[in-house]
This record gives C-alpha cells, sequence and structure tokens, in this order.
C-alpha cells in the first residue's frame, strides 16, 4: 500500500508571472520517455512484479522505496507545470475570446483538454506509453535499464533548464538533478553487487557536475546527494542499507540511509480559471454545497 502526505518534495517558488512555453518544455521531463511518468512505472511494475524477494531483499527494497520516491517526483514536476501556466488567459465573458492567447501558444491542448494543466504527455503533446516500461523479471537487465534511464533522464533535465530562466521551473529541476543523481549511484552500486563490475567508473552521465546548475547548488550543499530514504517508518525497506554504504565517488562523504521521508514543502493552491469554467463553482453552489456538507453532522 501507499500513504499520501499532503507535501511537495520541495518548497516552489510561486512567482507572479508565467511561462505557458516553457510549461510545454517541462512537460517533457513528465510524460517523455525519459520524464518521471516512466522513471515511477517502471520501478513501480518492477517491484510489483519482483521475483524472490526474500532471497534478494536488499535489491527488492531498493527499487520499491525509489518507487515511492517517484511519486513525489510525478507531483513535482506537474505542479512545476501548473505553475508555469499562469496569466495566460483573463476572465471576461466568452465574446471577449478570454482564451486566445492559447492560439499563439505551444500547448494549444493543455487549455483545451486541461484548463491549463499537467497533462500525461511530452513536449510535444505525445501521450505517455505504458511501452516505455520495462520488467524484464532479470535483476541484472532491470537494473542496468533502470541506471540508463535515469541517466537519460537526468540529460533530458538539463537540457529544459538551459531552455527556460523561469524561477519555478529551474528550481524543480535543480532539485531533480541532484536527486536523480542519487538514483543514478544506487542503481550502479547494486549493479556492482550484482555483477562485481565498477559502474561508477562511468559517472557522471553527462560529464557535468550538478554544481554547474545554480538551482542544485544548494541542494548538494546540504547532502541530498547523499541520501536515500526508505518511504516508511516500520522497517520495511532498511535493506537498502546494504547496497547504499560506502563513500560517495564524487565527494568522498558517506552515503546515509534515512528512514522515512524528507520533509518537503506546502502545497500551492492554484488560482482558479472562470474563463475556463475550473473549477466551476460559483458563490451561490458554493453556498449549497456547504449546505450538503455540513447537513446531518
Amino acid at each position: 500500500m501507499f500513504q499520501r502526505v499532503n507535501r511537495l518534495a520541495i518548497e516552489l517558488p510561486n512567482v507572479e508571472y508565467g511561462d505557458a512555453n516553457a510549461a510545454s518544455a517541462v512537460q517533457e521531463l513528465l510524460g517523455g520517455k525519459f520524464g518521471e511518468m516512466s522513471t515511477l512505472n517502471n520501478y513501480m511494475y518492477q517491484s510489483f512484479n519482483f521475483r524472490g524477494k526474500k532471497k534478494l531483499k536488499p535489491f527488492y527494497d531498493l527499487v520499491a522505496s525509489i518507487t515511492a520516491e517517484e511519486f513525489g517526483h510525478v507531483e513535482l514536476v506537474a505542479t512545476t507545470i501548473n505553475l508555469l501556466n499562469k496569466g495566460n488567459s483573463f476572465t471576461a465573458p466568452p465574446d471577449l475570446s478570454p482564451l486566445q492567447n492559447a492560439k499563439n501558444l505551444r500547448n494549444t491542448q493543455s487549455f483545451i483538454a486541461a484548463a491549463q494543466a499537467s497533462m500525461p504527455v511530452d513536449s510535444m503533446g505525445k501521450p505517455w506509453n505504458g511501452e516505455f516500461v520495462t520488467s524484464s523479471g532479470n535483476l541484472v537487465f532491470d537494473l542496468l535499464h533502470n541506471f540508463f534511464l535515469e541517466c537519460g533522464a537526468r540529460t533530458h533535465k538539463m537540457r529544459v533548464y538551459e531552455m527556460t530562466d523561469h524561477p519555478t521551473a529551474r528550481e524543480m529541476i535543480g532539485y531533480l538533478l541532484v536527486r536523480g543523481g542519487t538514483h543514478i549511484l544506487a542503481y550502479a552500486k547494486a549493479l556492482e553487487m550484482v555483477t562485481g563490475v565498477d559502474v561508477t567508473r562511468m559517472l557522471p552521465i553527462p560529464n557535468l557536475d550538478n554544481r554547474v546548475f545554480d538551482t542544485a547548488r544548494k541542494y548538494e550543499d546540504r547532502g541530498d546527494g547523499h541520501v536515500l530514504f526508505t518511504w516508511n517508518y516500520v522497517g520495511d525497506y532498511e535493506g537498502i542499507k546494504q547496497i547504499w554504504k560506502g563513500p560517495h565517488p564524487t565527494t568522498n562523504e558517506p552515503l546515509v540511509v534515512i528512514e522515512g521521508m524528507p520533509k518537503g514543502g506546502k502545497v500551492p493552491e492554484l488560482d482558479e480559471l472562470p474563463e475556463e469554467f475550473a473549477p466551476g463553482i460559483g458563490p451561490d453552489e458554493f453556498q449549497m454545497i456547504a449546505k450538503r456538507l455540513m447537513a446531518n453532522m
């Protein structure tokens, strides 16, 4: 089972202006082949389908705990897209065409189908595809795939970072560069445990330190690149300590496993968009709903 906590992985800057085309680019980090929906679903199905969980518990624990973190990453990227979709329309009667700006923006479908919010699609509007999931049942194959997937995700985050200077997008990408780096290293160390091959000698891929990116630097400084969380408070996934141990290959700082989850940040409140009929509940309707909710309490 999963427990949901009403927090984001980090606090996102909620600035006064948006950038709809930046939101379109960030969609790649959500619904693209190397987006967070892919990392989540790959690890989720591998954890569901894992054979020999007792015998190979440290490896199951690793994939299962990272799965839980990826749920939060999907939420973080989706929220970033929602915050980027700000100020692209105005409240007015339909005859004044309050959504007219959508005609000249890259992701017109977002205005039509999602009220200017995130969608399970890539930067060109192609839907996320279940064929992006690899769950072969072979431990080495799946770990190697996960290593490759995280390296691809890191590459795409770097490129989207270079596309936009919007502070909300860059804050999210900086954090995920650091957390993605821990997952790359975790799968590399797991592969070494299974095969004896030191995959960490290939890192980083691409060959660029996270500290080059301004918004990633503070997360490296506070140690986020050395920590894995169990996402559990009753000791179910502590087997990751048998893999996530020793010094970090780049910083030489000790690798740490923390029981539970990070503190996280507030989930932002999204503005109502009357021109999109979202949420489509006016003052009179709200009063009636409130009366029904309070009835017989």
